[in-house]
């Protein structure tokens, strides 16, 4: 099973928003969203949108919203 993890860090590396679901189609759509709601402030100060793929749902971040 992949699990697709979408991830907002901010600068200092702390994970500031994360969504996880099994819908490949869904999580790029969210990261899309992610990237586009980061401001030009918060991508010059360090703030990234991440996506990556875990096979368990123990690979998740515990604040992570799970969808499935």
């Amino acid at each position: 099973m992949t699990i697709w993890v979408n991830e907002q860090i901010d600068p200092s590396g702390m994970i500031f928003a994360c969504i996880a679901c099994c819908d490949e189609s869904q999580a790029k759509d969210c990261h899309d969203s992610y990237q586009q709601n980061l401001t030009d402030k918060q991508k010059a100060e360090g703030w990234i949108a991440r996506l990556r793929t875990v096979d368990s749902w123990e690979e998740v971040p515990v604040n992570a919203l799970k969808l499935s």
